[in-house]
């Protein structure tokens, strides 16, 4: 782990010697090398207690990876807002502060180590939209994503406390885990456990705070968020639910109803979106809801499916948020009924957003395909009752995508773009660096297949 440790912290420090001109750059440059040569050290099936507080195995290491990897492409998407307001240098090293969180929270051995850095990961976050966000309302944004994650997160510090109480340890290496509850109280227990965890993935019904977040956020706050933020909360239940599955199937039906028919509304909410980001923000919500039944399963199909969905939502969500953006440098403006005609405008930027609009409703051969079918496979395993809004939600993923990309690429030339901003080859870099290890991980599945 000090070869990530040790050239992060070196970054941190690194933000505030070097020259405006070239921290974007090479900060940029250096997380992309530094998780090439994490990939090289790759413990493919290993589980490694490396130190007393860190713990690294498939599930930890393929998340530290994908947070390493995305972070290099914030950075490159981000060089027009790092010269916007404040100093590069400042947020820079908010961006490298919450990577060294989020690594951190992915190997700690510790569920209350993990819970303290869970916590820790908001205070950066709300840098982000508070200082570089667009307009006022990241002020209310701000608010609701205290509110519904320090609300959630108290009964969680409770519960860890009783678990430490009963079982004299919240170590992820060891298998023995007790729970202090009667039976009576176990399964409000257990939902009260991951409540939390069911707030930041985010499944439906405490998910107000993610449009917000996500609209209000500048672009590497957007990435951030559906790259790698709402991933904890998933992980976190992964973790969790492994130490307790008969707590897991004792609650599961009614979560997995929650998230299914969550992501159907969800769905129907997407149809009727005029703001791009705000449509990429709930399909995530749709996308996550269908990785929370998988996990609600207890099945190992459901849960590979869900992994798998965690890795694929992360490189297409994030990479989405970055063609809006490109878009709003060209546009100004973020509306469906404005921007229009781009196919005429960017032939190559209308390539891109075909490619991931596909790969956002699951098109083969993409990683959302295997996923999906993992996961429509285990959760029609657990009830044959699922298919119907699991129909639906599948349904609407294809017509939110596909309204999105002919939305935006069809139609006449806005007479208002500005001509001088060009797809440059920086866009091509962040639109590559996402699609070639969303389409590559179906070649080498194993990455994210045999975790458990």
């Amino acid at each position: 782990m000090l070869t990530i440790f040790l050239p992060l912290v070196f970054l941190l420090l690194m933000t505030f010697f070097l020259p405006p001109q070239m921290i974007w750059s090479s900060t940029a440059v250096l997380l992309l090398l530094l998780s090439l040569v994490f990939l090289s050290q790759f413990p493919f099936m290993l589980s490694k207690l490396m130190s007393w507080s860190l713990f690294l195995d498939p599930l930890s290491s393929v998340l530290i990876l994908l947070t390493l990897w995305l972070t290099s492409l914030m950075i490159f998407a981000s060089q027009k807002v790092m010269g916007a307001r404040v100093s590069p240098s400042h947020f820079t090293f908010t961006m490298l502060f919450l990577t060294f969180i989020l690594i951190l929270a992915f190997s700690s051995s510790s569920l209350m180590m993990f819970y303290i850095y869970f916590e820790a990961s908001l205070i950066p976050t709300l840098f982000l939209i508070m200082v570089w966000g667009y307009q006022p309302e990241r002020l209310q944004a701000s608010m609701y994503l205290i509110l519904y994650t320090v609300a959630a997160s108290l009964p969680l510090l409770l519960s860890l406390t009783n678990i430490f109480k009963s079982s004299g340890h919240l170590s992820l290496a060891l298998s023995s885990w007790n729970f202090f509850a009667s039976s009576f109280l176990a399964d409000i227990w257990w939902i009260i456990l991951i409540a939390a965890f069911l707030v930041k993935t985010p499944m439906f019904l405490t998910h107000l705070w993610l449009p917000k977040a996500h609209v209000e956020a500048p672009v590497a706050g957007s990435m951030v968020l559906a790259g790698i933020l709402l991933k904890l909360g998933s992980y976190g239940i992964l973790r969790v639910a492994s130490k307790f599955i008969f707590l897991n199937m004792k609650a599961a039906s009614l979560i997995l109803s929650i998230s299914l028919i969550g992501g159907v509304l969800t769905g129907f909410i997407c149809i009727r979106q005029t703001d791009v980001k705000a449509l990429i923000a709930y399909s995530s919500v749709s996308h996550m809801g269908l990785a929370t039944a998988g996990i609600m399963t207890n099945s190992a199909w459901g849960w590979q499916g869900a992994f798998m969905m965690l890795i694929a939502h992360g490189l297409c969500s994030s990479c989405m948020f970055s063609l809006a953006n490109m878009t709003y440098e060209t546009i100004s403006s973020r509306s469906m009924f404005i921007t229009k005609g781009l196919m005429n405008l960017f032939p190559s930027l209308c390539f891109w957003w075909f490619c991931f609009s596909a790969c956002n409703m699951a098109a083969p051969p993409s990683m959302n395909l295997a996923a999906e079918i993992l996961l429509i496979s285990s959760s029609m395993a657990f009830s044959s009752l699922n298919s119907l809004p699991l129909f639906f939600m599948v349904f609407m993923a294809a017509a939110y995508s596909l309204l999105l990309y002919t939305s935006t690429q069809h139609g006449t030339n806005p007479n208002y773009h500005n001509s001088l901003s060009l797809f440059t080859q920086r866009n091509y870099t962040i639109a590559l660096g996402h699609f070639l290890p969303l389409i590559g991980i179906i070649l080498k599945s194993d990455l994210v297949l045999f975790w458990l």
